[in-house]
């Protein structure tokens, strides 16, 4: 395997050499696993997605250049899924089963191509939304992400000469390197990459993964990135996000349908997918109701994915679940995948080590955690809090309520109808800064 030197590539910056998006492959891996039951099921759904900055005080129209933005979201649109990508989606052993993927998807993708983008300015902010039919929408979150956020990183390191870039690169690999010395002392870990939304950049995720691949050995066990994971021969990691029951939320007609609406979606991502991808993340609209209402059925799913809650105090919550349902917690897994950085997986697996299984999927903490780093002591490389949510689906308005209050989304009229269905019970705002 080649190094790449990362430090003189950003110096030497080419678009046609480093474009951030460089192949529909780089996403992750569990938007192919809900766009294929999305084009399935739901094809004539029409949904918008729409950036949102929860970091307000980084104005980022003020930081990255328009021009740059629009380039780079117009060459993502320029791409379509190559032959060699097809045959490795379609051949490929995904969660130890052949033919993930079915043909008539497989060859759908062949078509594909990004819908068009609206951009504007407005309060030193980015309004950037993607709207049209959901199964094409869906597919622009990921790339917005990516390339936002290494568009800011490029702006911070603008000008910068080559031993300060050296010397900036050199201590975020040996700051990463100490924390993998120290997951090497956890003997059970798990761990897997879910940092391609708020990366630094292409390059340097593609040099965590490769650090973790080499220092963690069979521990790390893959990447939610698909094209990292093709090439790196990864497993690629994922299974379903908050976008399904939103949009299920969103098309619901009266309370009684909305109150149902998480369940729906499982019971219809059970019928397409089985074994370790039967994994609930039961946040979005609180799981203290989620959990409350949830059908028996679910005790037989592999796993929850807490997502919003303290990591500790989500795992609680689910274990307790299971054992009213008469489920050993010890046969079931938990992914702990929120904000998660050294010293809270530490924590967390010393917490629950014995009691359940264990996977953690360490995000932008991972791929773009660059604080102290700068010879100059500049902090515009610090993460910001950016998503890309749905926001409408089927002319209606999308609702995340999240176990922290802090990452609700939405229109507010709908959000306080949301809350009298679903309730308050366990939410509590604490801040966010990932």
């Amino acid at each position: 395997m080649t190094v790449t030197n990362i430090a003189q590539r950003t110096y030497d910056h080419n678009f046609r050499l480093d474009p951030i998006v460089r192949s529909l492959l780089d996403t992750d891996f569990y938007k192919l696993l809900m766009l294929q039951m999305i084009q399935h099921i739901h094809p004539h759904v029409q949904a918008t997605f729409s950036l949102i900055n929860r970091t307000h005080t980084v104005r980022l129209a003020e930081i990255i250049d328009e021009g740059e933005l629009r380039a780079q979201l117009d060459f993502a649109r320029g791409l379509r899924f190559t032959k060699k990508e097809l045959i490795w989606l379609a051949g490929n052993s995904f969660y130890g089963k052949q033919q993930m993927f079915s043909p008539d998807f497989i060859a759908w993708l062949g078509e594909f191509r990004l819908p068009p983008y609206e951009l504007g300015v407005r309060d030193g902010q980015y309004e950037l939304s993607f709207e049209g039919p959901w199964t094409h929408t869906t597919m622009w979150e990921i790339p917005a992400l990516a390339i936002v956020n290494e568009l800011k990183s490029r702006a911070a390191m603008q000008g910068r000469g080559k031993f300060a870039l050296d010397v900036l690169y050199a201590r975020a690999k040996a700051k990463l390197w100490e924390k993998v010395e120290r997951l090497r002392l956890l003997p059970d870990v798990v761990i897997s990459d879910f940092g391609t939304r708020r990366r630094h950049g292409f390059l340097w995720q593609r040099w965590c993964v490769e650090a973790l691949k080499e220092g963690l050995g069979d521990r790390f066990i893959g990447t939610s990135n698909v094209l990292l994971a093709m090439d790196a021969d990864l497993e690629a990691i994922g299974t379903n996000a908050h976008e399904l029951p939103m949009v299920a939320a969103a098309l619901a007609k009266d309370d009684a349908a909305l109150a149902r609406a998480p369940y729906q979606v499982l019971d219809e991502w059970q019928r397409h997918y089985n074994g370790n991808l039967l994994i609930a993340l039961p946040d979005a609209f609180g799981t203290a109701a989620f959990l409350e209402n949830a059908p028996a059925w679910l005790a037989n799913w592999t796993g929850f994915r807490p997502d919003s809650a303290p990591p500790i105090e989500g795992g609680e919550e689910i274990i307790r679940w299971w054992e009213q349902h008469g489920v050993d917690p010890r046969e079931k897994l938990l992914i702990f995948s929120d904000g998660m950085d050294i010293d809270t997986i530490e924590a967390t697996y010393r917490h629950f080590h014995g009691r359940v299984r264990m996977s953690f999927g360490w995000g932008t903490n991972l791929t773009n955690d660059f604080r102290g780093c700068a010879p100059d002591g500049e902090t515009g490389l610090e993460p910001i809090s950016l998503v890309c949510k749905v926001t409408e689906a089927g002319g209606r308005p999308a609702v995340k309520l999240s176990d922290n209050p802090a990452k609700t989304t939405g229109d507010p009229h709908e959000v306080a109808r949301y809350l009298k269905v679903f309730g308050e019970a366990g939410r509590a705002r604490s801040a966010v800064t990932v």
